[in-house]
């Protein structure tokens, strides 16, 4: 076998062509990753994100300089998408807050830290936390404390309100509002076993 014998893939089957007869390799591909513009390479990170969920400004940011992408280029970019709707703090803030008290049962200090970690801007946070109904926060906090006594029929008292009180401080409801309805369902469960 003479040593111009063709290269084959791993399988030794496929095209049968000499190394040195390849003239395309990745960086003379055009659309490969060596020869797209900063620009393209920005949108293209965006997009991609954009797709599995909504995001804040910050995290796109963060996103983008963790790419190693100019922060010229990063702030052209999201320039960009904010104008033309596609990034909006405000609307991705209020979804925030419904999905997630709805969906996961957060209260407003968890949303608050939530969305501060996500860099969005305090006077955001605090406008999309306005929107949130004070009586389906209560509400919300009593579906979770009575799908948690299910669980706690066989415990005393004082364990009992402990586990809930920390449960509802976890999710990140207020104080006042856990002890009022922790103390309202743990009395109203009392009521319905004396009633048997």
């Amino acid at each position: 076998m003479s040593s111009e014998a063709p290269r084959r893939g791993r399988s030794g089957r496929g095209r049968s062509t000499p190394a040195a007869d390849t003239p395309d390799t990745a960086q003379d591909q055009p659309g490969s990753a060596t020869t797209d513009s900063p620009e393209s390479r920005a949108r293209d990170v965006v997009y991609r994100l954009l797709a599995v969920r909504a995001r804040s400004e910050a995290e796109l940011r963060q996103a983008l300089l963790r790419k190693d992408i100019e922060e010229d280029v990063v702030d052209a970019t999201l320039r960009k998408f904010v104008d033309a709707g596609l990034v909006d703090d405000a609307e991705f803030a209020e979804s925030w807050v419904h999905q997630r008290h709805q969906y996961q049962g957060l209260g407003r200090k968890a949303l608050r830290f939530e969305l501060r970690r996500k860099g969005v801007d305090d006077t955001v946070v605090t406008e999309a936390l306005s929107g949130m109904d004070e009586d389906a926060e209560s509400e919300r906090a009593r579906e979770l404390v009575r799908r948690k006594l299910r669980t706690l029929s066989f415990v005393d008292d004082h364990v009992k309100r402990r586990r809930l009180l920390g449960m509802l401080a976890r999710k990140g409801y207020g104080e006042g509002l856990s002890f009022r309805v922790v103390r309202e369902e743990v009395e109203r469960e009392q009521c319905g076993e004396d009633d048997l």
